[in-house]
């Protein structure tokens, strides 16, 4: 069953981080941030921070439930996006940078899942435009958040800082992908599929297309950033539930 408040959530999120790190399983990373992020959008409506504190923990459930809907189907063998699909494949292996699998997490979850669930909230006689504001403040939050982590990354990664060093001015995913960027895009989607008379088919094109980014955060394009990736996840430590602690602090 869906979530149905923020403190469901956070519980639910818990359940899944606990088992996947009893499974020693790199799916454990991207609801470790997620719950971060969640426990900090509660804090915000309680302390009044948002221009419409109630719709915002709507729309907190509603943004939630996609993932855990997602993870959900994968443990039932039923289908959900690809763009979900892409990430879970990936973290099943294991055999990525730990910054690789939560930026697949946040290319499915921003990318596709926000502006669905952005669109849901309002619902189809709200407008839109009275949302932007609260909008943008979830993405503040969870791009600090983000840095945040990259800190936490160096202890369990002792080479991570050599991606920032020597990938940066390449024209690769990885090394380029940003938050701002996926807030714009994810708000335009939000415009798009609230306003389309054919929601089904607009969410299928966008998860394509989503999909298809989440390739180019797994591949990398030049050798150099390939052989730079592979020698990082070499010396990353491997014990998921040790790595979890780091995140948690």
């Amino acid at each position: 069953m869906a979530a149905k408040t923020i403190d469901e959530v956070i519980a639910r999120l818990d359940n899944i981080i606990d088992a996947e790190c009893a499974k020693n399983s790199c799916m454990a990373y991207f609801p470790i941030l997620y719950r971060e992020v969640t426990v900090r959008i509660k804090e915000g409506i309680l302390n009044n921070e948002f221009e419409n504190n109630p719709r915002m923990e709507k729309l907190d459930v509603l943004f939630a439930n996609r993932y855990i809907e997602a993870y959900e189907c994968l443990g039932k063998n039923q289908p959900f996006t690809k763009s979900w699909k892409k990430a879970f494949e990936v973290a099943k292996k294991g055999n990525l940078l730990i910054m690789q699998h939560l930026l697949l997490g946040i290319n499915a979850h921003i990318n596709l899942d926000l502006g669905i669930a952005v669109a849901e909230t309002v619902g189809d006689d709200g407008e839109l435009m009275d949302f932007e504001n609260d909008f943008n403040k979830i993405n503040e939050i969870l791009g600090s958040m983000i840095a945040n982590v990259e800190s936490k990354i160096i202890t369990v990664s002792p080479l991570f800082g050599l991606l920032d060093k020597f990938g940066k001015g390449r024209e690769d995913k990885l090394v380029n992908f940003s938050i701002n960027v996926a807030r714009d895009g994810a708000w335009l989607f939000a415009n798009q599929y609230h306003f389309s008379h054919n929601k089904d088919e607009e969410l299928k094109t966008r998860d394509t297309i989503i999909a298809t980014l989440a390739d180019k955060l797994i591949h990398q394009k030049s050798w150099v950033l390939k052989y730079l990736v592979k020698t990082i996840y070499f010396f990353e430590k491997k014990d998921v539930p040790q790595i979890v602690l780091v995140l948690k602090q």
